[in-house]
């Protein structure tokens, strides 16, 4: 704006010359990391260095007022994706170079956290990730966390970044601009005055890679470009300071990657707050375009276990986007339509549980805090609070595009009305509705276990037994398993019984083998597990007596285990899994999937022997160890495979299980009477790699 004579008088210019007047909008959300608060020091301190930006003329209580610089941003000259003239690229890192020539001194002071070492380049960067999770991610954690979490973006994704920064090479720390990009970079009229730089709030002072790292990725140069602008970088940072330019070819893919990774939150939150102004079918695309491209950089350097589909990042939105507007403007018109659903009469209306509690059910969804928001290998869970329903509920979504080499057989919903119908001692949820929402999406209504479930406060997580079971919790579980005995099975599987269950069992791994993707086929064979034929062999040689089938739980992990206040202990949840079949065998599988210690082991069987009918027990202590030798064998195979494929990484029970695989390797080719080949070292290195 121009200056008024009065105010031109106090700033030493003429009336009429134009100023910059900036005020830090109150409203801003907290997507960048800020190492200083007063732009105008920085200013001060590179005026000698480039004399060309912008100078402080005056400053208040949240106002600003600078130098005008005249001129119109690179981006409206050339925009982003666009290659960069040679001219105008050499000057732009020839900038970046120039500010290793201001001093430490000139700076203001540094936070107390700063690295002491002003060459520590690891350290810089773990401070970077630091500040991002605390600046970044903690801070829009309360009113965005739920979506991060839907997303599938861990809470401690920065944190386990920041612990895997590597030892790199000591560069000498210098001012950093910290977000030089197309729209902050000031071309003159004519092209007569050299390239400015503005906008210096988010300047740092550390490791000169990170400035080239995040001007890389900023200005969006096209990728073949990347290398032409690392080279000139060099050259002019060697004419500077030589010493920064050390371990440029190793250390730059860290940068790199922090750049990318600490992207995914601002990028995230700067679509969901554009899709609250807006309804239309175009913001949700842009807003889907962009999560999209943010999840898909970041998903190598954090580690994401996978990216979801464009269709899943775009319900995913529209429920968020939906439940704000509700919560804001009310459920009207074409806000309430995006809570219409279709039930499935599979799942009759529940006395407890009216189905028109089950679009507020879906409107409170899309709004659920992080705390209240569980995504597990299968599923993305939400629990939420319903009017006039005095308990919470859990609305649960198929994950899709899950790799699952272990098939489900019964429907979850047919289960849990079998236990609920039978009346027995299981802890276990309800199944309360069943239906399609938005573009035929399927949702299932449970009520919610969590420890917290009868109290306001729901936003702690549920509390597993990851560690084993307490002795009360074994006999908890055991008792349970008894009950399971007495759920007519026929409800759910009425040819169940026809047939041997551990002929069954064993069929079911030899085809689980066989239908293994090509590379983990080839893989599994160097490291000398059997192909399915040769399984087939091996697994014939062993029978187990016939006992009296029963309702399975078919996979109790520690995670599928929620303790509570009460005679059962626990509350077994997640019955996607269930079959029928030989009581023994769940037992089994459960102290293969959980630690067990031995006492724990002998105090459950010595119950469950003394607990069940003999029907279902008779010569179990000849058969367990076939049915836990099934199972080490069995993961040999699936976590292998999950090492090859990525899959489902991110979820506990599988991380637990495949950072012992060597140990499970070792088992499972001496159970089946192999020896370890000598080669599976190098292949199993690669295989954890």
């Amino acid at each position: 704006m121009p200056l008024t004579e009065d105010l031109a008088r106090l700033l030493g210019l003429e009336a009429g010359a134009s100023v910059t007047v900036r005020i830090r909008r109150d409203d801003a959300v907290p997507v960048v990391i800020r190492t200083w608060q007063d732009e105008a020091q920085i200013l001060d301190a590179i005026g000698g260095i480039l004399p060309h930006v912008p100078q402080c003329l005056a400053k208040g209580d949240g106002f600003a007022i600078h130098s005008y610089v005249e001129g119109e941003p690179l981006s409206s000259v050339c925009g982003n994706g666009k290659p960069v003239d040679t001219v105008l690229m050499n000057e732009l890192v020839g900038l970046l170079a120039q500010l290793a020539q201001v001093r430490r001194g000139a700076l203001p002071p540094l936070p107390a956290y700063w690295p002491g070492n002003d060459t520590d380049s690891q350290g810089f960067l773990q401070t970077l990730a630091r500040r991002a999770d605390e600046q970044i991610r903690q801070t829009n954690w309360p009113a965005f966390g739920g979506l991060f979490t839907a997303l599938g973006i861990p809470e401690d994704a920065m944190v386990r970044l920041r612990e895997r920064v590597p030892v790199m090479t000591r560069r000498p720390y210098s001012l950093l601009h910290g977000d030089l990009h197309r729209d902050n970079v000031i071309t003159s009229p004519g092209g007569h005055l050299p390239l400015t730089c503005v906008d210096w709030e988010l300047a740092t002072y550390g490791d000169p890679l990170h400035d080239l790292a995040t001007h890389l990725v900023r200005m969006q140069y096209p990728s073949f470009q990347w290398g032409e602008v690392t080279d000139a970088w060099a050259k002019a940072m060697e004419r500077i300071r030589p010493a920064a330019v050390r371990g440029l070819g190793r250390d730059l893919r860290h940068y790199l990657d922090f750049e990318r990774a600490q992207s995914v939150y601002p990028d995230v939150v700067r679509a969901a707050r554009s899709l609250e102004e807006s309804f239309e079918l175009r913001s949700l695309d842009e807003a889907t375009a962009s999560v999209s491209r943010a999840l898909e950089a970041a998903a190598e350097p954090l580690r994401l276990n996978r990216v979801p589909g464009t269709q899943e990042i775009e319900t995913i939105l529209y429920r968020w986007r939906a439940s704000r507007r509700a919560a804001t403007c009310g459920a009207h018109g074409s806000v309430a339509k995006a809570f219409d659903w279709e039930p499935d009469e599979r799942v009759p209306e529940h006395p407890g549980f009216p189905r028109t509690a089950v679009a507020e059910a879906l409107r409170e969804e899309g709004a659920a805090p992080a705390g209240r928001v569980f995504k597990g290998t299968a599923h993305l869970n939400s629990v939420v609070r319903v009017s006039g329903v005095d308990f919470p509920v859990v609305v649960r979504r198929m994950v899709a595009n899950v790799c699952r080499r272990e098939p489900s057989y019964l429907s979850e919903h047919a289960v849990l009305q079998a236990i609920e119908q039978s009346r027995v001692e299981v802890a276990a949820p309800k199944a309360l509705a069943l239906g399609r929402s938005y573009q035929g999406e399927p949702f299932a209504i449970h009520t919610y276990v969590g420890p917290y479930a009868g109290s306001p406060d729901m936003d702690r997580p549920p509390n597993h037994p990851v560690h084993g079971l307490l002795p009360h919790e074994a006999d908890g579980l055991v008792d349970q398993l008894r009950a399971l005995t007495e759920v007519d099975y026929t409800q759910v599987d009425p040819t169940a019984g026809e047939g041997g269950f551990h002929a069954w069992l064993c069929d079911q791994l030899v085809a689980l083998v066989r239908d293994l993707p090509k590379e983990s086929q080839q893989l599994a064979r160097l490291l000398g597990l059997p192909d399915a034929d040769r399984l087939s062999q091996i697994l014939s040689r062993y029978q187990v007596t016939h006992r009296k089938p029963a309702l399975l739980h078919g996979d109790l992990n520690p995670w599928n285990l929620v303790r509570r206040d009460d005679r059962l202990a626990l509350t077994i949840i997640d019955w996607e899994m269930a079959l029928v079949g030989d009581p023994l065998y769940d037992l089994v599988r459960h102290m293969h999937l959980t630690p067990t210690r031995p006492e724990i082991r002998d105090r459950m069987f010595r119950r469950w022997e003394s607990r069940l009918p003999v029907v279902h027990t008779r010569d179990w202590r000849k058969d367990w160890r076939v049915y836990r030798w099934i199972e080490i064998v069995r993961s040999a195979y699936v976590d292998l495979d999950r090492l090859v494929t990525g899959a489902s990484l991110d979820a506990p029970n599988v991380r637990r299980a495949v950072d012992s695989y060597a140990m499970t390797l070792v088992a499972a080719t001496g159970s089946l009477g192999l020896p370890l080949r000598a080669t599976a070292n190098p292949y199993l290195a690669r295989a954890l790699a």
